[in-house]
């Protein structure tokens, strides 16, 4: 699965002399209240309790359930999901959040049922869980999706809250406008559902984009593909969506990555290595005989990639 990137953010641009007092109150507010710079790890925090019960339910939690929440703030959703579940793990690398979520389960029944972990949520090593719920912090989107279907054991689903688009790129299907290689990647190992939109002004502060919530419930048993396979495959050809399999093929570097690949590949398997091998007319072969020479990955479906794959196997071409 894909390693997380670490995201530079960027200064707050300097208040004008005109709004400097005003702006001199408002910091004396925020070194009180930790609800706000909640930008700066990408958060928002989601304010409307009737939405924030509403994402509780939709993952369905038994009382026997534990429960991994990343990114829970100040704990408007974790409140909700103490009351159904057995216990709450909750991954916060905020300090102010952190203070906050402990403070509003002190002395009560539900402290014994959380922990409140600081770290990655996307590079840490998850507890047991059963279910995943999220209002999920911009930065990590991706890297998270894939670290959650990489865990073992797998967890019976998985409640996320992301940016509209993103959630659209991730329920999208063949031959629609936000079908791409991550769609293709996460349908691979899990059905994904689009299950509610919350409309921007739900938060605190207000994001400029609008979410949704999809639901991620994994394929068990996972099919048996290796992921650097399957998305090596799919650099290629979704490289140009609309352009023919073929044109992406040919592409500058392609053939020398594969050509690369193939005498790894051949070297393991104790094959003899040509000296010179005709790596385009191997590729070239494959296309045209398995049928997709012609074929546009945005309208391929995923049975359709792995079909092409196994075409590269058997001719001895990798992706990773």
């Amino acid at each position: 699965m894909p390693r997380a990137t670490s995201d530079k953010f960027n200064r707050a641009h300097q208040p004008s002399a005109k709004s400097k007092a005003s702006s001199d109150a408002s910091r004396s507010s925020v070194s009180r209240n930790p609800l706000f710079n909640t930008e700066r790890f990408g958060q928002h925090i989601l304010k409307n309790p009737q939405t924030a019960q509403s994402i509780v339910d939709l993952a369905g939690l038994r009382p026997t359930d534990r429960v991994l929440e990343v990114g829970p703030g100040t704990g408007n959703l974790t409140v909700r999901i103490l009351e159904q579940a057995k216990h709450v793990t909750a991954v916060e690398m905020d300090p102010r959040m952190r203070a906050e979520l402990q403070k509003r389960v002190l002395g009560k029944p539900e402290q014994r049922k959380l922990d409140v972990l600081s770290g990655d949520a996307v590079k840490m090593t998850y507890p047991y869980f059963d279910v995943c719920i999220s209002n999920t912090p911009y930065q990590i989107s991706s890297p998270l999706v894939f670290r959650l279907l990489s865990h073992r054991p797998l967890f019976r689903v998985a409640i996320l809250m992301f940016q509209r688009e993103f959630a659209a790129r991730l329920v999208a299907q063949p031959g629609s406008a936000f079908w791409s290689r991550l769609s293709a990647n996460v349908q691979l190992y899990a059905k994904v559902d689009l299950v509610m939109n919350v409309n921007k002004n739900n938060f605190r502060p207000p994001p400029k984009v609008e979410s949704s919530v999809v639901r991620i419930v994994p394929r068990d048993p996972p099919p048996p593909v290796e992921f650097g396979e399957f998305d090596g495959l799919g650099r290629v050809v979704f490289s140009r969506p609309n352009k023919t399999v073929h044109a992406n093929f040919m592409a500058s570097g392609v053939m020398k990555m594969l050509e690369e690949n193939w005498r790894a590949w051949a070297s393991m398997n104790n094959l003899t290595l040509e000296d010179s091998v005709d790596i385009k007319k191997k590729v070239e072969d494959v296309l045209e005989e398995s049928g997709f020479r012609q074929s546009r990955a945005a309208k391929m479906d995923i049975n359709d990639l792995l079909s092409l794959l196994l075409a590269f196997h058997t001719a001895g071409i990798h992706f990773a």
